[in-house]
């Protein structure tokens, strides 16, 4: 594998927004991207149809009720661009551009109330927003 090759592949976004790219998007912009690539898999308003509900309240997954909807599980909002540049759509993973994914992670982030839908998202804006499970994990002691 060549050094080009890898470098497509090493587009890891960490939670204090070390990798991301530039670029911005609001979340009124998402809402359209949304409706053309998500909403056939996770439901017009993010309920989750034949994939998982990325909507809901801000409660956390107890054993009773284990959702992992973005606004009741995930930790950081960086996750939801790295995990949707690297994932979405299952049909083309890869071919969304940086402005995209910024207001599809925008339109999120706003579904589930974490931002306003005026809020524009970008390397600066998105590492500062305070998910409402960012305390529910433990870190591991990894190196970096």
């Amino acid at each position: 594998m060549s050094k080009a090759d890898v470098a497509k592949w090493d587009i890891t976004v960490f939670p204090d927004g070390r990798g991301l790219p530039p670029g911005h998007g609001t979340a009124k912009e998402g809402r359209v991207l949304y409706l053309q690539k998500c909403a056939s898999c996770h439901g017009d308003q993010g309920q989750g149809a034949t994939a998982e509900d990325l909507v809901s309240g801000p409660t956390p997954p107890t054993a009773g009720h284990p959702n992992k909807a973005i606004g009741s599980y995930w930790p950081y909002a960086t996750t939801i661009f790295d995990f949707v540049r690297r994932a979405m759509p299952p049909s083309a993973p890869g071919s969304l551009s940086s402005d995209e994914l910024y207001a599809l992670t925008a339109y999120l982030l706003a579904a589930n109330k974490i931002i306003s839908e005026s809020d524009e998202m970008d390397a600066l804006s998105l590492p500062k927003v305070e998910m409402p499970n960012r305390n529910g994990f433990v870190p591991i002691d990894a190196k970096k």
